[in-house]
């Protein structure tokens, strides 16, 4: 039975296939291929997918950096029923089995970065993995088995008057996306064809991709956000640039090279290609910039001094940013920061990070933005308060855990997500995102949310990070503590209090941080007790997000030791 009254991904295939036919789609290192050769060669892979008896519903494990070919494998694979499953290529063996394990797929895909764990699994008794594949033909790789497949060799010739129907997995399933869970091991998100769709046209509407667009994919297509966004793309036709993975060199090569309009950025990206930027503008004028028109920022918010600065060197680029989670296909919310067209930063965003005069005597946190057109946000709290749980509905909600049954899935109440953030929303229609309620601290009986304690700390002009936890404490159960990075220029001096310092402006104390967050109308409980300069990289999962159980534990380990430093 096929979901005819739903969306399909490969329903872009039409438009490739018409409007890019001549013109190139992808550009991967010197390969290219026009919109008539993708189209054949994603529907010649699938036919070969067929015949070799993948099956609706069958799941198909990939795990490879960004390439063409990847793109081609998550439509090929969706194309004739079955399920895509990214994998992180930076993930262990071990943890690659365990994803495995979860989602029993019958195909697994690699590229020569994770060669290893196909060579590793086809010596483990694993009775649900059918087939091994390689995107490149890896002569180099010896098989213990002949059950081993390449891309170029699993393709049958074919032409676009000879598409296929194409079909669907049950329930409408696409894919099944693995969140980069802080603590615990992932879970397999199941994330639906229409929850693409949708997620993609919301992206057309507000951030405003076209078919002129040449799209620069710097996230990993193992990610939502890089998937999302790259099938925003497709959807409208654009010409797609792939580089194995994110560096700040190679990136700002790319831009330059292909005249790159748009990309997506987490800030540790931004950052890295400010930086890479200002070390090399003495030696070489840098004028790639001038052709990026769109840079859609998530995975955390960006500093003013940060947007400030992305704004020196793509000075044409319209800077928006987004907040939403693998669980909901990508962005529940969207806010512009920058507008090139006043060459300044965007009117609303100013107001709410300069004045706050819409939120006086309401709740702080930070401004995430309104929420997409087929987004449905509910604040559900104890009535009291304005500040409550961040809950979401709509055809963008995964459908549950893939190991799962959806009564299982403890997350939904009453057909809504539970998003498992704190906030609350403004007389505008504005998110404020306050934090997560499994990060929260539980000080003198107060609840604290190390978010926004984090985003008071970082508005202080000698702080480039800052990272808030909670220790034991016997008296408050929870004691607020705050580990902070200060920028290069500035010093460390807990020896004074603030007031006796000279040259205030580049010296940094616990004093003088009690009294920013005080001036900053910090309530009291939320105010950290303990200041830890931190000397070196916060701990990050794979996919950049803070591990913050593990800075409490190290916090802990050491704190006796090196109180005033880690």
């Amino acid at each position: 039975m096929g979901y005819f009254w739903e969306g399909h991904i490969c329903q872009c295939l039409s438009r490739i296939s018409s409007f890019r036919r001549d013109s190139p789609v992808t550009i991967f290192g010197n390969r290219r291929k026009t919109g008539k050769q993708f189209v054949e060669s994603v529907i010649g892979l699938a036919q070969g997918l067929l015949e070799i008896g993948l099956r609706k519903g069958d799941v198909v494990a990939i795990a490879a950096m960004n390439s063409d070919l990847y793109l081609e494998w998550l439509l090929a694979v969706a194309y004739v029923g079955a399920i895509a499953a990214p994998l992180n290529y930076r993930w262990s063996f071990d943890e690659a089995r365990v994803a495995i394990e979860v989602v029993t797929p019958v195909m697994l895909v690699v590229d020569e970065s994770c060669s290893f764990w196909s060579l590793e699994l086809q010596n483990t008794n694993l009775d649900f993995l059918r087939w091994h594949a390689f995107l490149e033909n890896l002569s180099s790789l010896h098989s213990n088995t002949g059950n081993v497949l390449h891309t170029e060799t699993l393709k049958k010739p074919s032409q676009i008057s000879e598409l296929l129907d194409y079909a669907w997995a049950p329930e409408g399933v696409a894919l099944i996306c693995f969140t980069s869970g802080t603590t615990g091991r992932p879970k397999g998100v199941t994330i639906t064809h229409t929850a693409l769709i949708v997620q993609s046209l919301a992206k057309i509407a507000i951030v405003g991709y076209n078919e002129d667009d040449v799209y620069l994919h710097t996230a990993p297509l193992c990610h939502i956000g890089g998937i999302s966004s790259g099938m925003a793309m497709l959807m409208v036709g654009a010409c797609h640039i792939l580089i194995p993975k994110f560096e700040a060199k190679s990136a700002l090569k790319a831009i330059e090279q292909h005249h790159v309009s748009s990309l997506i950025t987490v800030p540790a990206m931004m950052a890295d290609m400010v930086s890479n930027i200002s070390l090399n503008q003495e030696k070489k004028g840098w004028k790639g910039g001038e052709h990026v028109k769109k840079i859609l920022n998530g995975g955390g918010g960006l500093s003013i001094a940060l947007i400030n600065k992305a704004a020196t060197i793509f000075p044409c680029a319209k800077l928006l940013s987004a907040y939403g989670m693998t669980e909901t296909c990508s962005s529940l919310t969207f806010m512009i920061l920058y507008n090139p067209s006043g060459k300044k930063l965007d009117e609303s965003f100013q107001k709410i990070c300069g004045n706050k005069s819409s939120v006086i005597n309401k709740p702080g946190g930070v401004c995430v933005g309104k929420p997409a057109p087929h987004v449905e946000l509910q604040i559900h709290g104890d009535g009291s308060s304005l500040i409550g749980r961040i809950l979401t509905r709509g055809t963008h909600v995964m459908l549950r855990y893939w190991d799962q049954s959806p009564t299982a899935v403890s997350k939904f109440e009453e057909g809504w997500l539970d998003t498992g953030d704190i906030g609350w929303i403004d007389d505008y229609g504005a998110v404020w995102l306050i934090g997560r309620l499994n990060g929260r601290i539980k000080s003198g009986g107060e609840n604290v949310y190390p978010e926004e304690v984090e985003a008071v700390l970082r508005q202080h002009p000698g702080v480039s990070s800052a990272v808030v936890v909670g220790l034991p404490d016997s008296r408050l159960t929870e004691m607020v503590a705050a580990c902070i990075q200060i920028k290069e220029e500035w010093k460390w001096n807990n020896q004074v209090t603030g007031h006796l310092l000279e040259r205030e402006d580049i010296k940094l104390s616990s004093d003088i941080l009690l009294l920013h967050c005080k001036q900053r109308n910090l309530s009291r409980f939320k105010i950290p007790k303990i200041f830890i300069l931190w000397r070196k990289p916060f701990p990050l999962t794979t996919t950049g997000k803070l591990r913050r159980d593990e800075v409490r534990r190290q916090v802990m380990a050491h704190l006796q030791v090196f109180p005033s430093h880690l």
